[in-house]
């Protein structure tokens, strides 16, 4: 089964292979199957044609994969233009929601600490 060029896993229960989609999670997912009155503990193998459709049709309407990135991107760009403790954040790369930077976000502050190796000291080639 293929939704907006994304194929869904047939293997999978459609409540976790419809989470391929990029802004659908599992409970999103579990509402769309809700709606239509498919179980979701089924496979995408296992449903009919109408079926497919009636799930095709409900994501369709939905703010999903390039759109729902661009909209993203776009409410950062916007922080960032008017320059928003937010936004700054961002611009610096640094936490957003309130994390704590003493101790953690090493890697996106570029702060990553060596530990110390065996304590041997590599000998000298003369």
């Amino acid at each position: 089964m293929r939704i907006l060029g994304i194929t869904i896993p047939d293997n999978k229960r459609l409540e976790i292979g419809l989470t391929v989609l990029y802004g659908i999670g599992v409970s999103t997912a579990r509402k769309i199957l809700k709606q239509i009155n498919i179980d979701v503990g089924k496979k995408a193998k296992d449903l009919k044609s109408d079926e497919e459709n009636k799930i095709r049709a409900i994501i369709e309407k939905m703010k999903i994969e390039g759109n729902l990135k661009r909209e993203i991107s776009g409410n950062i760009k916007r922080l960032k233009d008017i320059k928003t403790y937010r936004g700054i954040r961002h611009m610096k790369k640094l936490p957003v929601r309130g994390q704590r930077t003493k101790t953690n976000s090493r890697t996106v502050r570029g702060n990553v600490r060596k530990t110390m190796a065996s304590g041997k000291r590599k000998e000298s080639k003369t």
